[in-house]
């Protein structure tokens, strides 16, 4: 049974369940999970060694004879295989059921010989695509189970494959796993502060223009930001049990490496967090500006049109068919000899006059 850690249920989006009433542990797999690979790295503190496409066999020989097994295991489509793997390493079978329903919240659970962590991760730092990793580790393995290819487990790969003698050759499994779990969480500094420039640049462009594209895309990162929100948290608190765990196989120093994860963890919501101030201000920003650049439309229009107002009086009045050989009232100024450039020339004057006392007043 799970003796402590993270026990959250939230789930992120859509997932494949068991049937209702099924027995704990039931695994069923999604439709669209990719087929299931496996690659073994042997790990001893003076040599490596990778198996890529490993077999159960692979694991069951190799299991006594290296001071690390890790295990990766790329694709959740076959469900045999994975309990298969849950018997030879003595997993928990509700740890398996999250491993295979994808979605779970971030998390940690420790277990007699093994801890297992939920974490999401970015797969793809390009198009931001999250995918859930789920590590199981004890003192001699570690074992990461992945929906899809893609991860930020390459420079870990390199410094076990080429570096000799280095921490993660002659430390436990449980070294390993912080490196894996480091990984993770450096791998969201640079979407976060990519979104910062998005940010910037957005910001500038408002203060020139504000333009509705702009409040379009305040509202795409927001969403973003939302989303990077529900992962770090969860995933800060699955750093903390880890941090403060007494379990034996997790050796107090690593727990310095790990609180230093942890310490990213709380500067990456920090960062997450005054992205989505600033973009809550912008938004707030953006709304001021296109209601100020509406009004001053409307004062520019009304302006216009009181210019206007005693001109149009002006021609309806003269523009009127009296005749004046009926009356000496009707209209005498049409037999001026100068009436219609008298008249321009009035008009004229009305609206220089009525501009010249608008700006006298600053309202142009």
């Amino acid at each position: 049974m799970a003796k402590g850690g993270g026990t959250g249920r939230r789930r992120h989006g859509r997932e494949r369940r068991p049937p209702v009433g099924a027995s704990p542990g039931t695994l069923v797999a999604d439709p669209g999970a990719q087929a299931t690979k496996l690659s073994l790295t042997l790990i001893a503190p003076d040599k490596c060694k990778v198996i890529r496409n490993a077999a159960l066999a692979d694991i069951v020989a190799n299991s006594d004879r290296w001071s690390v097994m890790w295990l990766d295991c790329v694709g959740l489509a076959d469900i045999t295989l994975i309990e298969e793997i849950g018997k030879i390493f003595g997993l928990h079978p509700l740890a398996i059921e999250d491993v295979v329903n994808a979605g779970q919240r971030p998390k940690v659970d420790f277990f007699d010989d093994h801890a297992f962590v939920v974490l999401r991760m970015i797969d793809d730092a390009a198009s931001r695509r999250y995918e859930q990793i789920s590590i199981f580790f004890g003192e001699k393995f570690v074992i990461t189970f992945q929906e899809r290819e893609g991860d930020p487990f390459d420079p870990v790969r390199r410094r076990v494959q080429t570096t000799d003698q280095s921490r993660l050759r002659a430390r436990a499994g449980d070294y390993l796993a912080y490196a894996l779990i480091d990984a993770v969480v450096d791998s969201y500094f640079a979407p976060i502060e990519g979104l910062s420039d998005m940010v910037e640049a957005i910001e500038e462009e408002m203060l020139r223009v504000p333009l509705q594209e702009q409040m379009q895309k305040l509202h795409r990162l927001r969403r973003e930001i939302l989303v990077l929100k529900g992962v770090l948290w969860p995933l800060r608190d699955a750093l903390a049990a880890l941090v403060r765990n007494d379990e034996p196989f997790v050796k107090a120093e690593t727990k310095v490496f790990l609180n230093d994860t942890l310490d990213h963890a709380y500067r990456l919501i920090e960062l997450v967090e005054t992205q989505r101030d600033t973009l809550t201000g912008l938004m707030e920003m953006h709304l001021s500006l296109s209601q100020a650049r509406t009004n001053d439309i409307i004062s520019l229009l009304t302006i216009v049109s009181t210019i206007f107002i005693p001109l149009t009086f002006l021609v309806g009045v003269w523009g009127m068919n009296f005749d004046p050989d009926v009356s000496p009232w009707n209209m005498p100024e049409l037999r001026s000899y100068y009436g219609y450039p008298s008249a321009l020339a009035f008009m004229l004057v009305v609206a220089l006059g009525l501009f010249g006392y608008f700006k006298w007043k600053k309202w142009l």
